[in-house]
């Protein structure tokens, strides 16, 4: 649209200036009008704002998926894709117009900035950090510049279990906030859950139950910081990072003030946090403070596209969209899905063939420009594409009536959980966009009328089944009945940890975690057991305590987990080495104040350092040394290479370090109770069971540990359970031997042989250790013997003794000095 004698005025400032009202009025005030909005959602919620004042006979909403044109229409609601370029309106708007600083779908706003401009009136409502671009790209237009109507501060960290009232808990990701839905529900009776992939069904339905006090909190993505109106006192971050459709990177401190923005209404005022008070999900001083005095740094480029390109042939469609923008303050932007999936179709040959005419390069386009509602990736969403636009340039070029039947119809069902009610929904927006389009279909009312009535009804089921998962409406009635008087339920925790409400089990306390009676699903049961929560804090206290003042006795260790009584208490995380993992205390913790944790962390610390160096002494000493400024490097790569291993690593890797070792070295090995073999290089303790154990704890932590052989075992099948050098077995032909038993073979085999002169070896030693001839010879072979008829030959150079270490405490070598005159 171009302008005639349009005023073009500017409204920028921060959240809560009430420039949307104030477009709704001027648009209102003129005798047609259109603004365009960044959300779908958004539009909704305006549309029925306006509806309200003018009727629903003049009022259009135009969407992607979804369009209410009445034939009297003259107000117009859209999102900014779908704005109406040809239609002559006395009134036009562009709301949130900073997002031309959008990767994906910024050259949309800056086209609409440009272009896009009303008979009479003009507006363009954004940040303050959108000032320089204005003055840049639309000097005529007037700034006016709104100030925040209430204050907005920040609050600190609070826990989700201390959140005030009306907060609002930002999430980026749908897991991130359906795990935080379910904690609110949990400690609060339940949350509603906003994202801007749910329709405005399913959101407004959410929303009301917020708005209506049925819940006091509200768990949503960044949608809610573009606009949506709700009565929110304080915005909680549960992370100031997202995935942006390249990177996981942090949030700017313009996007941080668009989402706390949503807190507080007109002129009441707000505040903002996060979830924890340190690391990368804290607020850094600087953040705040820009944040309460909404100074930003303001944009220095905005991204542009030919908004009206050449579709004239495919070629000169992608060289008009890869056009570079003119000089100045427009950049050109990454590649967006629709020229990618442009780019990709051209290469078709029978694309080519179907494209030679211009009406059918503008059906490729508008093909092309089908979203990827479901997130499927380029490829699929090019496939789909592709299908989409074969049907397009067949026949009388509309898709078969039956494909599109089967497809929707597969989505016509409400049954499964919320994630697959969420694809579905996300999934019959791209059938409600293809029928949106006035010739792609034979009937293209019929089947929006369809689509839409599919929405409704996924969308119903979606709202279902969220407040199914994520409200408790009981327990939150009952947070509000009881109120500050919770302390008076007689809430009994028993010696075994049964919690009983009037002696009525409702759950149990192990170690810290309070899981629901199965028995107690009962309406006057449940009403119960928020109040038993809030009880059963002294408990926890008490039993903090308990923990932090526990014998070693007391604590245990168990597939990567640290047992207090039986109860995890913590888990391993990697660490500065093997043997020096990270203890990270289990979530169930999260419930005790700071100090109460910090004592527990001191304590395992202490415990698992005291236990580790009695049961794996050799990989804490390694550790040590691996890290000794004063040893050679030959010794910190071997005590390095044993060490990551766990104890126990085969020695032709590390030929060369070994070599190079020191005598004196040799002896600190010794110390360790390293034993270097013929063949491997490990401690022999570690394959006692209760070593093995903890070995196999801390291998865990860094990749998948090796299989464990029965305790006990001496010699395995080649492809039993353990059967590897990492789990201390080395496989020799169609069998597997204990490290230590080769190491005992090798020594008697080369204690018996004299010089390079034939020998028979004892088979005694092997048989009773349960070899097979096949093993022995394959071992006989890899100590560097070669057979000579019946006998063996030396063909290699006899290990140096000095590098046979034997540790001086007892061990599975017990004994062989004298059986084989070691010294």
């Amino acid at each position: 649209m171009t302008s005639r004698v349009s005023g073009v005025t500017a409204v920028l400032g921060p959240t809560n200036t009430g420039k949307t009202h104030l477009a709704i009025e001027r648009m209102t005030a003129h005798s047609s009008g259109i603004i365009g909005f960044p959300l779908r959602l958004l539009a909704r919620e305006v549309y029925d704002r306006v509806v309200a004042i003018k009727g629903a006979a003049s009022v259009a909403l135009v969407t992607g998926e979804e369009k209410i044109v009445p034939p009297q229409a003259r107000w117009f609601l859209c999102t900014a894709e779908s704005m109406p370029a040809d239609h002559d309106a006395a009134f036009v708007a562009l709301d949130e117009a900073q997002l031309g600083a959008d990767r994906e779908r910024g050259h949309v706003f800056t086209d609409r900035l440009l272009r896009m401009r009303g008979r009479e009136e003009t507006m363009i409502l954004g940040s303050e950090a959108l000032r320089p671009m204005v003055k840049a790209l639309v000097p005529d237009a007037e700034i006016v510049g709104r100030p925040r109507f209430s204050t907005l501060s920040y609050a600190g960290a609070k826990k989700i279990s201390r959140l005030p009232k009306r907060s609002a808990i930002v999430a980026f990701s749908a897991e991130e906030v359906y795990a935080v839905a379910e904690m609110l529900r949990r400690l609060r009776g339940g949350a509603a859950v906003v994202m801007g992939a749910l329709s405005p069904r399913t959101r407004n339905a959410q929303v009301a139950m917020f708005q209506a006090g049925e819940v006091d909190y509200l768990v949503a993505t960044d949608a809610i910081g573009m606009g949506l109106n709700m009565d929110v006192a304080h915005v909680a971050f549960a992370s100031l990072n997202k995935f942006d459709g390249q990177r996981q990177r942090r949030l700017t401190v313009a996007e941080m003030a668009q989402i706390a923005g949503r807190a507080g209404r007109h002129q009441r005022d707000g505040t903002f946090g996060a979830l924890v008070d340190e690391g990368p999900g804290a607020f850094l001083p600087e953040e705040v403070f820009a944040i309460e005095e909404h100074r930003f740094p303001r944009l220095e480029n905005l991204y542009w596209r030919d908004g009206s390109p050449d579709t004239g042939s495919v070629d000169a469609l992608i060289a008009g969209l890869e056009r570079p923008p003119p000089p100045g303050v427009l950049r050109a932007p990454p590649a967006s899905t629709d020229l990618l999936v442009l780019k990709r179709l051209a290469d078709e040959p029978w694309v080519r063939d179907r494209t030679r005419h211009p009406s059918m390069v503008r059906r490729l386009w508008a093909a092309c420009g089908i979203p990827d509602f479901r997130k499927l990736g380029l490829d699929p969403h090019t496939r789909f594409v592709e299908r989409v636009f074969k049907h397009l340039t067949e026949g009388r070029g509309h898709i078969p009536h039956q494909w599109f039947a089967d497809e929707i119809a597969r989505l016509d069902t409400i049954a499964g959980d919320v994630e697959t009610l969420a694809g579905r929904l996300a999934a019959i927006r791209s059938w409600a966009y293809i029928a949106q389009r006035p010739d792609w279909l034979a009937d293209p009312a019929e089947w929006a009328g369809r689509t839409a009535a599919i929405e409704e009804r996924l969308s119903d089921g979606l709202h279902a089944s969220l407040t199914q998962r994520f409200v408790d409406k009981r327990t939150t009635a009952l947070i509000r009945q009881i109120g500050a008087d919770a302390g008076a339920l007689p809430v009994v925790v028993g010696p075994e940890g049964e919690v009983t409400v009037e002696d009525h089990p409702i759950g149990r306390l192990d170690g810290f975690r309070f899981t629901v009676e199965p028995g107690a699903r009962a309406s006057y049961k449940r009403m119960l057991l928020a109040a038993a929560e809030k009880r059963l804090g002294a408990e926890r206290g008490r039993r903090a305590a308990a923990l932090a003042d526990a014998p070693d006795t007391a604590f245990a260790l168990a597939a990567g987990e640290v047992l207090w009584t039986g109860h995890r208490v913590a888990t391993l995380a990697a660490g500065r080495s093997l043997a020096r993992p990270r203890l990270v205390l289990d979530h169930e913790l999260d419930s005790l104040d700071r100090a109460a944790r910090d004592r527990i962390a001191d304590r395992l610390a202490r415990w698992f350092a005291d236990t580790a160096r009695r049961r794996v002494p050799a990989l804490v000493a390694l550790a040590d040394a691996a890290r000794d400024p004063a040893a050679t490097s030959a010794f910190r790569v071997v005590a390095a290479a044993v060490e990551s291993a766990g104890g126990i690593v085969p020695r032709l890797p590390l030929r060369l370090s070994l070599d190079a070792l020191a005598p004196e070295e040799r002896r600190r090995l010794r110390g360790f109770g390293l034993v270097v073999g013929a063949l491997d290089l490990f401690d022999p303790r570690l394959l006692k069971p209760a070593a093995a154990e903890w070995r196999r704890a801390l291998l865990a932590v860094r990749e998948t540990p090796p299989d464990m052989a029965v305790a006990g075992a001496t010699v395995l099948l080649r492809d039993a359970p353990g059967a590897s050098v990492a789990a201390g077995f080395r496989p020799l032909g169609a069998q597997a031997v204990r490290v230590d038993l080769v190491e005992r073979i090798a020594r008697a085999a080369h204690d018996a042989r004299a010089g390079r002169k034939p020998f028979m070896p004892d088979p005694a030693l092997a048989t009773s250790i349960g070899l097979e001839p096949g093993t022995l010879a394959r071992l006989m072979t890899e100590l560097g013997f070669r057979p000579a008829n019946d006998a063996w030959v030396w063909r290699g150079r006899p290990p140096a003794r000095r590098a046979v270490v034997v540790p001086a405490s007892e061990n599975a070598f017990a004994g062989l000095a004298g059986l084989f005159g070691h010294g």
